[in-house]
Protein backbone atom coordinates (compact mmCIF):
# COMPACT_ATOMS: atom_id res chain seq x y z
CA UNK A 1 0.00 0.00 0.00
CA UNK A 2 2.91 2.18 0.28
CA UNK A 3 3.97 4.63 2.94
CA UNK A 4 1.76 7.03 4.59
CA UNK A 5 3.66 9.98 2.67
CA UNK A 6 3.05 7.94 -0.35
CA UNK A 7 -0.89 7.83 0.47
CA UNK A 8 -0.86 11.52 1.42
CA UNK A 9 0.43 12.57 -1.85
CA UNK A 10 -1.76 10.01 -4.13
CA UNK A 11 -5.02 12.43 -2.50
CA UNK A 12 -5.90 15.33 -3.83
CA UNK A 13 -4.69 17.71 -2.19
CA UNK A 14 -7.16 19.77 -0.48
CA UNK A 15 -7.45 23.44 0.79
CA UNK A 16 -8.63 26.25 3.32
CA UNK A 17 -11.85 27.91 1.67
CA UNK A 18 -11.50 31.58 1.57
CA UNK A 19 -13.75 31.92 -1.79
CA UNK A 20 -17.46 30.77 -2.20
CA UNK A 21 -18.91 27.68 -0.81
CA UNK A 22 -16.74 24.98 0.41
CA UNK A 23 -16.44 21.73 -2.11
CA UNK A 24 -15.82 18.91 0.71
CA UNK A 25 -13.25 17.40 -1.92
CA UNK A 26 -11.55 20.33 -2.62
CA UNK A 27 -11.23 22.07 0.77
CA UNK A 28 -11.00 21.66 4.44
CA UNK A 29 -14.31 22.04 6.14
CA UNK A 30 -16.94 21.49 8.56
CA UNK A 31 -19.66 19.51 7.42
CA UNK A 32 -22.05 22.63 6.70
CA UNK A 33 -25.14 20.43 7.72
CA UNK A 34 -23.22 20.25 11.43
CA UNK A 35 -23.49 23.64 11.71
CA UNK A 36 -27.12 23.92 11.31
CA UNK A 37 -29.98 22.88 13.96
CA UNK A 38 -30.88 20.32 11.42
CA UNK A 39 -33.75 18.69 13.15
CA UNK A 40 -35.29 21.96 13.80
CA UNK A 41 -34.78 22.89 10.09
CA UNK A 42 -36.52 19.70 8.77
CA UNK A 43 -39.34 20.36 11.49
CA UNK A 44 -39.81 23.80 9.97
CA UNK A 45 -40.18 22.10 6.13
CA UNK A 46 -42.45 19.47 7.39
CA UNK A 47 -44.45 21.58 8.45
CA UNK A 48 -44.87 23.60 6.07
CA UNK A 49 -43.08 27.03 7.33
CA UNK A 50 -41.39 29.68 5.79
CA UNK A 51 -38.34 30.88 7.72
CA UNK A 52 -35.25 33.14 7.43
CA UNK A 53 -31.25 31.66 7.56
CA UNK A 54 -29.48 34.86 8.48
CA UNK A 55 -25.43 35.57 9.36
CA UNK A 56 -22.85 37.94 8.69
CA UNK A 57 -21.06 37.70 5.02
CA UNK A 58 -18.58 34.36 4.59
CA UNK A 59 -20.28 32.69 7.39
CA UNK A 60 -21.31 29.28 5.61
CA UNK A 61 -24.73 29.80 4.70
CA UNK A 62 -24.47 29.06 0.92
CA UNK A 63 -22.70 25.95 1.81
CA UNK A 64 -25.25 25.40 4.17
CA UNK A 65 -28.19 25.60 2.06
CA UNK A 66 -26.31 24.24 -1.12
CA UNK A 67 -26.07 21.02 1.39
CA UNK A 68 -29.72 21.22 2.73
CA UNK A 69 -30.77 21.02 -0.98
CA UNK A 70 -29.05 18.13 -1.88
CA UNK A 71 -29.61 16.35 1.10
CA UNK A 72 -33.59 17.09 0.78
CA UNK A 73 -33.45 15.93 -2.84
CA UNK A 74 -31.84 12.93 -2.39
CA UNK A 75 -34.31 11.88 0.21
CA UNK A 76 -36.78 11.84 -2.51
CA UNK A 77 -39.79 13.30 0.27
CA UNK A 78 -39.16 17.27 -1.76
CA UNK A 79 -38.26 18.94 -4.47
CA UNK A 80 -35.59 21.34 -3.58
CA UNK A 81 -34.49 24.26 -5.58
CA UNK A 82 -31.73 26.57 -4.53
CA UNK A 83 -31.62 30.20 -6.27
CA UNK A 84 -29.16 33.14 -5.72
CA UNK A 85 -30.84 36.17 -6.71
CA UNK A 86 -28.39 38.64 -6.41
CA UNK A 87 -27.99 39.33 -9.99
CA UNK A 88 -30.81 40.86 -9.95
CA UNK A 89 -29.60 43.80 -7.95
CA UNK A 90 -28.29 45.28 -10.58
CA UNK A 91 -31.75 45.80 -11.64
CA UNK A 92 -32.73 48.14 -8.87
CA UNK A 93 -36.14 49.71 -8.76
CA UNK A 94 -36.83 48.32 -12.21
CA UNK A 95 -39.33 45.84 -11.69
CA UNK A 96 -39.77 44.30 -14.63
CA UNK A 97 -35.98 43.99 -15.68
CA UNK A 98 -35.04 42.41 -12.56
CA UNK A 99 -38.25 40.24 -12.55
CA UNK A 100 -36.58 38.61 -15.94
CA UNK A 101 -33.62 38.43 -14.22
CA UNK A 102 -35.01 36.07 -11.22
CA UNK A 103 -37.11 34.31 -13.15
CA UNK A 104 -33.93 33.46 -15.88
CA UNK A 105 -32.19 32.42 -12.61
CA UNK A 106 -34.62 30.13 -11.54
CA UNK A 107 -35.39 27.86 -14.69
CA UNK A 108 -31.10 28.13 -15.11
CA UNK A 109 -30.76 26.68 -11.24
CA UNK A 110 -33.74 24.19 -12.27
CA UNK A 111 -32.25 22.59 -15.34
CA UNK A 112 -29.21 22.35 -13.02
CA UNK A 113 -30.70 21.03 -10.25
CA UNK A 114 -33.68 18.41 -11.59
CA UNK A 115 -32.10 17.49 -15.14
CA UNK A 116 -35.59 18.18 -16.32
CA UNK A 117 -36.72 19.81 -19.65
CA UNK A 118 -40.17 19.43 -19.41
CA UNK A 119 -39.68 21.14 -15.63
CA UNK A 120 -38.28 24.38 -17.59
CA UNK A 121 -39.93 24.56 -20.35
CA UNK A 122 -43.10 24.53 -17.79
CA UNK A 123 -42.11 28.07 -16.90
CA UNK A 124 -41.12 29.52 -19.97
CA UNK A 125 -42.30 32.63 -21.34
CA UNK A 126 -44.10 33.02 -17.87
CA UNK A 127 -42.69 36.63 -17.38
CA UNK A 128 -44.24 37.82 -21.27
CA UNK A 129 -47.42 36.68 -20.90
CA UNK A 130 -47.67 37.40 -16.49
CA UNK A 131 -47.21 40.76 -14.75
CA UNK A 132 -44.03 41.50 -12.96
CA UNK A 133 -45.85 41.51 -10.15
CA UNK A 134 -47.02 37.99 -10.06
CA UNK A 135 -44.86 36.44 -12.08
CA UNK A 136 -42.51 34.77 -10.10
CA UNK A 137 -45.81 33.68 -7.85
CA UNK A 138 -47.34 32.16 -11.10
CA UNK A 139 -43.81 30.21 -11.86
CA UNK A 140 -43.96 28.43 -8.42
CA UNK A 141 -47.31 27.62 -8.43
CA UNK A 142 -46.88 25.68 -12.06
CA UNK A 143 -43.82 24.07 -10.67
CA UNK A 144 -45.59 22.71 -7.06
CA UNK A 145 -48.66 21.22 -9.30
CA UNK A 146 -46.36 19.55 -11.84
CA UNK A 147 -45.13 17.00 -8.58
CA UNK A 148 -46.98 15.36 -6.12
CA UNK A 149 -43.50 15.73 -3.79
CA UNK A 150 -44.20 18.98 -2.41
CA UNK A 151 -41.54 21.91 -3.19
CA UNK A 152 -38.94 23.25 -1.01
CA UNK A 153 -37.73 26.49 -2.17
CA UNK A 154 -34.42 28.09 -0.85
CA UNK A 155 -33.76 31.97 -1.90
CA UNK A 156 -30.23 33.02 -1.39
CA UNK A 157 -29.06 36.86 -0.93
CA UNK A 158 -32.28 37.44 -0.69
CA UNK A 159 -31.10 40.94 0.96
CA UNK A 160 -28.89 41.96 -1.98
CA UNK A 161 -32.47 43.22 -3.71
CA UNK A 162 -33.73 46.83 -2.79
CA UNK A 163 -36.99 48.66 -3.39
CA UNK A 164 -39.82 47.69 -5.49
CA UNK A 165 -38.21 44.53 -6.67
CA UNK A 166 -37.57 43.37 -2.50
CA UNK A 167 -41.50 43.88 -1.85
CA UNK A 168 -42.42 42.70 -4.84
CA UNK A 169 -40.87 39.40 -4.28
CA UNK A 170 -41.73 39.09 -0.62
CA UNK A 171 -45.54 40.18 -1.40
CA UNK A 172 -45.44 37.39 -4.29
CA UNK A 173 -44.25 34.71 -1.54
CA UNK A 174 -46.79 35.71 1.11
CA UNK A 175 -49.78 35.97 -1.58
CA UNK A 176 -49.49 32.26 -2.41
CA UNK A 177 -48.69 31.00 1.15
CA UNK A 178 -51.92 29.55 1.31
CA UNK A 179 -51.75 27.61 -1.82
CA UNK A 180 -48.83 25.39 -0.11
CA UNK A 181 -48.03 22.62 -0.51
CA UNK A 182 -50.54 21.84 -3.67
CA UNK A 183 -50.54 24.68 -5.72
CA UNK A 184 -47.52 26.53 -3.85
CA UNK A 185 -43.83 25.84 -2.26
CA UNK A 186 -44.50 23.63 0.54
CA UNK A 187 -41.54 25.64 2.59
CA UNK A 188 -39.72 28.54 1.67
CA UNK A 189 -36.27 29.84 3.22
CA UNK A 190 -34.71 33.17 2.85
CA UNK A 191 -31.08 33.44 3.31
CA UNK A 192 -29.35 36.93 3.50
CA UNK A 193 -27.22 38.85 5.94
CA UNK A 194 -30.22 40.31 7.91
CA UNK A 195 -33.20 38.73 9.40
CA UNK A 196 -36.17 40.09 7.18
CA UNK A 197 -37.84 41.92 10.55
CA UNK A 198 -35.07 44.60 9.86
CA UNK A 199 -35.39 45.50 6.18
CA UNK A 200 -37.09 48.79 5.72
CA UNK A 201 -37.92 49.35 1.87
CA UNK A 202 -38.93 52.44 0.37
CA UNK A 203 -41.22 51.92 -2.52
CA UNK A 204 -40.56 53.78 -5.53
CA UNK A 205 -43.77 53.85 -6.56
CA UNK A 206 -45.66 55.11 -4.39
CA UNK A 207 -42.63 56.63 -2.02
CA UNK A 208 -44.15 54.40 1.52
CA UNK A 209 -41.49 52.78 3.45
CA UNK A 210 -42.58 49.27 4.13
CA UNK A 211 -40.83 47.05 6.60
CA UNK A 212 -39.94 43.39 5.74
CA UNK A 213 -41.74 42.19 8.96
CA UNK A 214 -44.97 42.98 7.24
CA UNK A 215 -44.26 42.41 3.61
CA UNK A 216 -43.47 39.08 4.72
CA UNK A 217 -45.41 38.39 8.37
CA UNK A 218 -46.12 34.79 7.19
CA UNK A 219 -42.42 33.77 8.72
CA UNK A 220 -42.17 31.06 11.61
CA UNK A 221 -38.85 31.78 12.72
CA UNK A 222 -35.67 33.17 12.24
CA UNK A 223 -32.30 30.94 12.43
CA UNK A 224 -28.68 32.12 12.40
CA UNK A 225 -25.71 30.43 11.87
CA UNK A 226 -23.09 30.88 13.98
CA UNK A 227 -19.57 31.06 14.00
CA UNK A 228 -17.21 27.87 14.63
CA UNK A 229 -16.55 26.82 17.98
CA UNK A 230 -13.25 26.07 19.45
CA UNK A 231 -13.45 22.51 18.97
CA UNK A 232 -14.59 22.94 15.24
CA UNK A 233 -11.52 25.29 14.75
CA UNK A 234 -8.98 22.56 15.97
CA UNK A 235 -11.24 20.01 13.71
CA UNK A 236 -11.05 21.78 10.69
CA UNK A 237 -7.38 22.87 11.14
CA UNK A 238 -6.15 18.75 12.10
CA UNK A 239 -7.89 18.17 8.57
CA UNK A 240 -4.57 19.60 7.07
CA UNK A 241 -2.21 18.01 9.53
CA UNK A 242 -3.50 14.46 8.75
CA UNK A 243 -3.42 15.12 5.17
CA UNK A 244 -0.43 16.69 5.07
CA UNK A 245 1.93 15.19 8.06
CA UNK A 246 2.57 18.98 8.87
CA UNK A 247 0.97 20.27 12.47
CA UNK A 248 0.42 23.33 14.26
CA UNK A 249 1.66 24.29 18.04
CA UNK A 250 -0.37 24.54 20.48
CA UNK A 251 0.23 28.30 20.97
CA UNK A 252 -0.83 28.39 17.45
CA UNK A 253 -4.11 26.56 17.77
CA UNK A 254 -4.74 28.96 20.61
CA UNK A 255 -3.50 31.78 18.45
CA UNK A 256 -6.15 30.96 15.59
CA UNK A 257 -8.92 31.01 18.19
CA UNK A 258 -8.31 34.29 20.20
CA UNK A 259 -8.01 35.92 17.02
CA UNK A 260 -10.94 35.16 15.31
CA UNK A 261 -13.26 33.47 17.83
CA UNK A 262 -14.18 31.26 15.23
CA UNK A 263 -15.51 33.48 12.43
CA UNK A 264 -15.32 30.89 9.32
CA UNK A 265 -13.37 32.96 7.00
CA UNK A 266 -10.86 34.94 9.00
CA UNK A 267 -10.02 31.11 10.13
CA UNK A 268 -9.45 30.12 7.11
CA UNK A 269 -7.62 32.85 5.90
CA UNK A 270 -4.85 32.68 8.26
CA UNK A 271 -4.29 29.26 7.96
CA UNK A 272 -4.63 29.28 3.88
CA UNK A 273 -1.91 32.31 4.80
CA UNK A 274 0.18 30.32 7.28
CA UNK A 275 0.11 27.06 5.18
CA UNK A 276 0.12 27.59 1.38
CA UNK A 277 1.02 31.57 0.50
CA UNK A 278 3.83 31.61 3.15
CA UNK A 279 7.45 30.53 2.11
CA UNK A 280 8.04 29.00 4.72
CA UNK A 281 4.81 27.30 5.76
CA UNK A 282 4.65 25.61 2.25
CA UNK A 283 7.49 23.31 4.41
CA UNK A 284 5.72 20.75 5.44
CA UNK A 285 8.14 19.54 7.77
CA UNK A 286 7.76 22.93 9.39
CA UNK A 287 4.92 22.92 11.91
CA UNK A 288 3.15 26.00 12.05
CA UNK A 289 3.54 28.53 15.06
CA UNK A 290 1.70 31.26 16.72
CA UNK A 291 4.24 33.81 15.47
CA UNK A 292 3.54 32.65 11.61
CA UNK A 293 -0.25 32.75 12.60
CA UNK A 294 0.45 36.83 13.47
CA UNK A 295 2.30 37.08 10.40
CA UNK A 296 -0.20 35.76 8.43
CA UNK A 297 -3.03 37.85 10.09
CA UNK A 298 -1.17 41.03 9.21
CA UNK A 299 -0.42 40.06 6.04
CA UNK A 300 -4.14 39.76 5.05
CA UNK A 301 -4.74 43.27 6.84
CA UNK A 302 -2.01 45.00 4.72
CA UNK A 303 -3.36 43.49 1.50
CA UNK A 304 -7.31 44.60 2.57
CA UNK A 305 -9.10 41.52 1.60
CA UNK A 306 -12.54 41.70 0.12
CA UNK A 307 -13.66 40.43 3.53
CA UNK A 308 -12.18 42.68 5.48
CA UNK A 309 -12.79 45.50 2.88
CA UNK A 310 -16.49 44.63 2.73
CA UNK A 311 -16.80 45.25 6.91
CA UNK A 312 -14.75 48.44 6.56
CA UNK A 313 -16.92 49.77 4.26
CA UNK A 314 -19.79 49.73 7.13
CA UNK A 315 -17.77 51.76 8.68
CA UNK A 316 -18.88 54.91 7.39
CA UNK A 317 -22.87 53.94 8.08
CA UNK A 318 -23.75 56.22 10.46
CA UNK A 319 -25.58 53.16 12.34
CA UNK A 320 -22.54 51.55 12.48
CA UNK A 321 -20.85 54.75 13.59
CA UNK A 322 -23.29 55.28 16.85
CA UNK A 323 -22.50 51.90 18.10
CA UNK A 324 -18.67 51.47 16.75
CA UNK A 325 -17.19 55.18 18.06
CA UNK A 326 -18.86 54.41 21.34
CA UNK A 327 -16.82 51.23 21.88
CA UNK A 328 -13.28 52.98 20.68
CA UNK A 329 -13.66 55.92 22.82
CA UNK A 330 -14.55 53.38 26.17
CA UNK A 331 -17.30 55.82 26.82
CA UNK A 332 -20.46 54.91 28.88
CA UNK A 333 -22.90 57.18 26.53
CA UNK A 334 -25.06 54.95 24.35
CA UNK A 335 -26.32 57.08 21.14
CA UNK A 336 -27.76 54.27 19.69
CA UNK A 337 -30.64 51.89 19.63
CA UNK A 338 -32.13 48.41 19.73
CA UNK A 339 -31.75 48.14 16.35
CA UNK A 340 -28.80 49.77 15.98
CA UNK A 341 -27.05 46.95 17.37
CA UNK A 342 -28.63 44.50 15.83
CA UNK A 343 -27.71 45.64 12.33
CA UNK A 344 -24.26 45.71 13.47
CA UNK A 345 -24.42 42.24 14.84
CA UNK A 346 -25.95 41.15 11.83
CA UNK A 347 -22.81 42.49 9.77
CA UNK A 348 -20.56 40.82 12.03
CA UNK A 349 -18.85 43.25 13.24
CA UNK A 350 -19.56 43.31 17.06
CA UNK A 351 -20.03 40.12 19.14
CA UNK A 352 -23.73 38.64 19.47
CA UNK A 353 -23.30 38.24 23.36
CA UNK A 354 -22.55 40.61 25.90
CA UNK A 355 -20.51 42.80 26.96
CA UNK A 356 -20.96 44.77 23.49
CA UNK A 357 -17.68 45.18 22.01
CA UNK A 358 -15.87 43.60 18.39
CA UNK A 359 -16.64 40.94 17.29
CA UNK A 360 -12.81 39.50 17.52
CA UNK A 361 -9.18 41.10 17.46
CA UNK A 362 -8.37 40.65 14.11
CA UNK A 363 -11.61 43.34 13.76
CA UNK A 364 -10.38 45.33 16.36
CA UNK A 365 -7.28 45.74 14.48
CA UNK A 366 -9.06 46.48 11.03
CA UNK A 367 -11.55 48.93 12.68
CA UNK A 368 -8.94 52.00 13.59
CA UNK A 369 -5.97 51.22 10.81
CA UNK A 370 -9.43 51.62 8.64
CA UNK A 371 -10.16 54.63 10.25
CA UNK A 372 -7.11 56.23 10.52
CA UNK A 373 -6.08 55.31 7.34
CA UNK A 374 -5.22 58.87 5.88
CA UNK A 375 -3.67 60.18 9.12
CA UNK A 376 -1.02 57.74 8.75
CA UNK A 377 -0.19 58.61 5.27
CA UNK A 378 0.19 61.95 6.63
CA UNK A 379 2.35 61.49 9.19
CA UNK A 380 6.01 61.95 9.06
CA UNK A 381 7.94 59.70 11.86
CA UNK A 382 10.19 57.88 10.98
CA UNK A 383 10.56 54.73 13.51
CA UNK A 384 14.83 54.89 13.00
CA UNK A 385 14.29 57.83 15.46
CA UNK A 386 12.82 55.58 18.60
CA UNK A 387 14.80 52.23 18.05
CA UNK A 388 18.28 52.18 19.49
CA UNK A 389 21.19 50.29 17.59
CA UNK A 390 19.98 46.59 19.48
CA UNK A 391 16.97 47.24 18.13
CA UNK A 392 14.98 47.73 21.48
CA UNK A 393 12.17 50.54 21.48
CA UNK A 394 12.66 53.57 23.37
CA UNK A 395 8.64 54.24 24.31
CA UNK A 396 9.88 57.11 26.43
CA UNK A 397 10.79 59.13 23.51
CA UNK A 398 7.64 57.95 21.16
CA UNK A 399 5.21 59.12 23.77
CA UNK A 400 6.97 62.43 24.21
CA UNK A 401 7.21 63.02 20.97
CA UNK A 402 3.65 62.06 20.44
CA UNK A 403 2.22 64.20 23.09
CA UNK A 404 4.32 67.52 21.18
CA UNK A 405 2.28 66.74 18.07
CA UNK A 406 -0.89 66.02 19.71
CA UNK A 407 -0.18 69.35 21.31
CA UNK A 408 0.47 70.94 18.09
CA UNK A 409 -2.10 68.98 15.92
CA UNK A 410 -4.39 67.43 17.50
CA UNK A 411 -7.29 70.01 16.39
CA UNK A 412 -6.64 69.84 13.26
CA UNK A 413 -6.53 66.19 12.99
CA UNK A 414 -9.18 65.03 15.23
CA UNK A 415 -12.11 67.57 12.96
CA UNK A 416 -10.67 65.21 10.34
CA UNK A 417 -12.07 61.85 11.86
CA UNK A 418 -15.42 60.72 11.13
CA UNK A 419 -15.65 59.57 14.63
CA UNK A 420 -14.85 62.53 16.51
CA UNK A 421 -15.57 61.63 19.79
CA UNK A 422 -12.75 58.80 19.28
CA UNK A 423 -10.69 61.09 18.01
CA UNK A 424 -7.48 61.32 20.61
CA UNK A 425 -7.02 57.75 20.83
CA UNK A 426 -7.31 56.92 17.34
CA UNK A 427 -4.50 59.58 16.63
CA UNK A 428 -2.46 57.44 18.84
CA UNK A 429 -2.88 54.51 17.13
CA UNK A 430 -1.96 56.13 13.89
CA UNK A 431 1.03 57.75 15.33
CA UNK A 432 2.10 53.84 17.19
CA UNK A 433 1.00 52.40 13.98
CA UNK A 434 3.34 54.00 11.66
CA UNK A 435 6.22 53.69 14.24
CA UNK A 436 5.10 50.04 14.68
CA UNK A 437 4.74 49.13 11.40
CA UNK A 438 8.39 49.16 11.31
CA UNK A 439 8.94 45.98 13.07
CA UNK A 440 6.34 45.42 16.06
CA UNK A 441 2.84 45.01 16.41
CA UNK A 442 -0.23 46.72 18.88
CA UNK A 443 -3.04 44.58 19.91
CA UNK A 444 -6.08 46.57 21.13
CA UNK A 445 -8.93 45.86 23.89
CA UNK A 446 -11.90 48.37 23.79
CA UNK A 447 -15.73 47.89 24.56
CA UNK A 448 -18.81 50.13 25.73
CA UNK A 449 -18.57 51.50 29.25
CA UNK A 450 -14.78 49.95 29.82
CA UNK A 451 -13.70 53.71 30.84
CA UNK A 452 -10.28 53.20 28.61
CA UNK A 453 -8.68 51.76 25.45
CA UNK A 454 -6.15 49.22 26.39
CA UNK A 455 -2.96 49.13 23.98
CA UNK A 456 -0.99 46.39 24.15
CA UNK A 457 3.32 47.20 21.80
CA UNK A 458 4.76 43.80 21.37
CA UNK A 459 8.56 44.97 19.76
CA UNK A 460 10.77 42.31 18.87
CA UNK A 461 14.59 43.04 18.76
CA UNK A 462 17.32 42.37 16.78
CA UNK A 463 19.05 40.45 19.55
CA UNK A 464 18.02 39.00 23.46
CA UNK A 465 19.07 41.91 25.78
CA UNK A 466 19.26 41.95 29.56
CA UNK A 467 15.93 42.72 31.48
CA UNK A 468 15.77 46.60 31.85
CA UNK A 469 15.56 48.05 35.85
CA UNK A 470 11.89 47.29 37.09
CA UNK A 471 10.75 44.85 34.84
CA UNK A 472 9.18 41.79 35.57
CA UNK A 473 11.90 38.86 34.36
CA UNK A 474 13.48 37.58 31.56
CA UNK A 475 12.37 39.09 28.51
CA UNK A 476 9.38 36.45 26.68
CA UNK A 477 11.01 35.26 23.05
CA UNK A 478 9.37 34.91 19.77
CA UNK A 479 9.19 31.83 17.48
CA UNK A 480 12.48 33.32 15.62
CA UNK A 481 14.31 33.44 18.72
CA UNK A 482 13.82 37.48 19.29
CA UNK A 483 13.62 38.79 22.39
CA UNK A 484 10.13 40.46 23.02
CA UNK A 485 9.23 43.72 24.84
CA UNK A 486 5.77 44.55 25.72
CA UNK A 487 4.50 48.07 26.71
CA UNK A 488 1.34 48.24 28.00
CA UNK A 489 -0.71 52.14 26.77
CA UNK A 490 -3.78 52.95 29.11
CA UNK A 491 -5.82 55.53 27.31
CA UNK A 492 -8.40 57.50 29.54
CA UNK A 493 -10.00 60.43 29.16
CA UNK A 494 -10.56 62.97 31.94
CA UNK A 495 -13.79 62.83 33.97
CA UNK A 496 -14.89 64.55 37.37
CA UNK A 497 -11.05 65.56 38.84
CA UNK A 498 -7.61 64.37 36.99
CA UNK A 499 -6.70 62.76 40.51
CA UNK A 500 -9.89 60.72 40.12
CA UNK A 501 -8.83 59.66 36.83
CA UNK A 502 -5.47 58.88 37.79
CA UNK A 503 -6.37 56.80 40.45
CA UNK A 504 -8.74 55.18 38.02
CA UNK A 505 -6.05 54.75 35.11
CA UNK A 506 -3.30 53.44 37.26
CA UNK A 507 -5.37 50.56 38.59
CA UNK A 508 -6.65 49.35 35.29
CA UNK A 509 -2.94 49.78 33.92
CA UNK A 510 -1.38 48.13 36.07
CA UNK A 511 -3.81 45.21 36.17
CA UNK A 512 -2.86 45.30 32.49
CA UNK A 513 0.35 45.04 33.00
CA UNK A 514 -0.02 41.93 34.79
CA UNK A 515 -2.27 40.32 32.32
CA UNK A 516 -0.20 40.91 29.57
CA UNK A 517 2.96 40.12 31.61
CA UNK A 518 4.28 43.27 30.28
CA UNK A 519 7.27 45.23 31.51
CA UNK A 520 6.36 48.69 30.89
CA UNK A 521 3.23 50.72 31.70
CA UNK A 522 2.08 54.32 30.57
CA UNK A 523 -0.97 56.20 31.20
CA UNK A 524 -2.36 58.57 28.70
CA UNK A 525 -5.07 61.22 29.80
CA UNK A 526 -7.22 63.18 27.05
CA UNK A 527 -8.72 66.65 28.66
CA UNK A 528 -11.27 67.03 26.30
CA UNK A 529 -12.39 70.34 27.83
CA UNK A 530 -11.69 73.18 26.83
CA UNK A 531 -11.15 74.97 30.10
CA UNK A 532 -7.59 74.46 30.70
CA UNK A 533 -4.78 75.81 28.58
CA UNK A 534 -2.52 73.61 26.93
CA UNK A 535 0.20 74.41 29.83
CA UNK A 536 -1.96 72.83 32.08
CA UNK A 537 -2.79 70.11 30.19
CA UNK A 538 0.18 69.01 29.07
CA UNK A 539 2.72 67.13 31.75
CA UNK A 540 4.41 63.78 32.65
CA UNK A 541 4.22 62.20 35.63
CA UNK A 542 6.14 59.29 37.39
CA UNK A 543 3.80 57.16 39.22
CA UNK A 544 4.02 53.90 41.63
CA UNK A 545 0.89 51.13 42.41
CA UNK A 546 1.65 48.26 43.46
CA UNK A 547 5.50 48.25 42.68
CA UNK A 548 4.99 48.61 39.45
CA UNK A 549 5.77 51.85 37.99
CA UNK A 550 3.52 53.69 35.05
CA UNK A 551 4.55 56.88 33.25
CA UNK A 552 1.65 59.33 33.12
CA UNK A 553 1.09 61.69 30.27
CA UNK A 554 -1.11 64.74 30.42
CA UNK A 555 -2.78 66.20 26.63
Amino acid sequence: MGSKEQRRAAKAMRSFNTTGPVRPEEHYCIPPLQRLDLDGVLELIRGGRYFVLHAPRQTGKTSAMLALRDLLNDGGEFRCLYVNVEAAQASRENLSEAMATILTELRRRARITFRDDAMVNLVAGVGERTAPGNALCESLTLWSEADPRPLVVLIDEIDTLVGDTLISVLRQLRSGYDSRPGSFPQSVALCGVRDVRDYRLRSAAGNEVVTGGSAFNIKAASLRLGDFSNSEVRALLAQHSDETGQGFEEEALETVWRQTRGQPWLVNALANEACFRSRTGRDRTRTVTAEAILDAQEQIILRRETHLDQLADKLQEERVRRVVEPLLSGGDERPFSARDVEYVRDLGLVAVDQPLRLANPIYAEVVPRELTDAAQEGLVESTSWYVSPNGALDLDKLMAAFQAFFREHSEHWVERFDYKEAGPQLLLQAFLQRIVNGGGRIEREYGLGRRRTDLLIVWPEAAPASDPPGSSGTAPVDSAGRATRRYVIECKVLRRTLEQTLAEGLEQTVDYMDRCNAEAGHLVIFDRTTEREWNERIFRRDETLNGRAVTVWGM
